[in-house]
């Protein structure tokens, strides 16, 4: 087994509250109501939304990789926008990773003119079940995933500006 992990940073333009709570604290509810094509339902298994809680969100036919993810909230820090998800069965668990943590920070970027963006950085933490560390390929994979979420989240909130206030 290897350990590893990598690093992206992704700008988005909607302010960083709307960002946590959209991206963070609703997503379960949010990502079924905009991606019904690719996610069947998003749910809490377990806890409030702090740490400890467990989601688990099940995906269509239109995802071929794997049919759900089930991950769990280990660190969580509202006032530093800073939430720790650690993958604990489905996507990539038991294929190719042994285990995988998103670690997300979301700051604040304000523009010269307009309302404030918001930067993503995320950090991907994992260990392999074989001896090679994840490839370029399979790291830019595992981002793009999580950016297609983020993205059709920030499209819904750039077309109702009034949610997630």
């Amino acid at each position: 087994m290897v350990k590893g992990s990598f690093s992206d940073e992704t700008l988005y333009a909607v302010n960083v509250d709307r960002a946590w709570n959209a991206f963070v604290i609703d997503a379960h509810n949010l990502l079924p109501k905009i991606l019904p094509d690719i996610i069947s339902q998003a749910v809490i298994v377990e806890g409030d939304g702090g740490i400890g809680t467990v989601y688990n969100i099940d995906f269509t036919q239109a995802v071929s990789e794997f049919r759900f993810v089930k991950h769990k909230v280990v660190g969580l820090d509202s006032d530093c926008y800073k939430i720790e998800d650690a993958v604990v069965d489905g996507g990539y668990i038991g294929s190719r990773l042994k285990s995988y943590i998103f670690v997300q920070k979301f700051e604040e970027k304000f523009e010269e003119e307009g309302e404030g963006s918001t930067v993503v950085k995320l950090t991907v933490e994992y260990e392999t079940l074989d001896e090679k560390p994840l490839s370029v390929e399979e790291q830019k994979e595992l981002i793009e995933q999580v950016n297609v979420f983020r993205k059709a989240i920030e499209g819904y909130l750039q077309a109702h500006p009034t949610a997630y206030v």
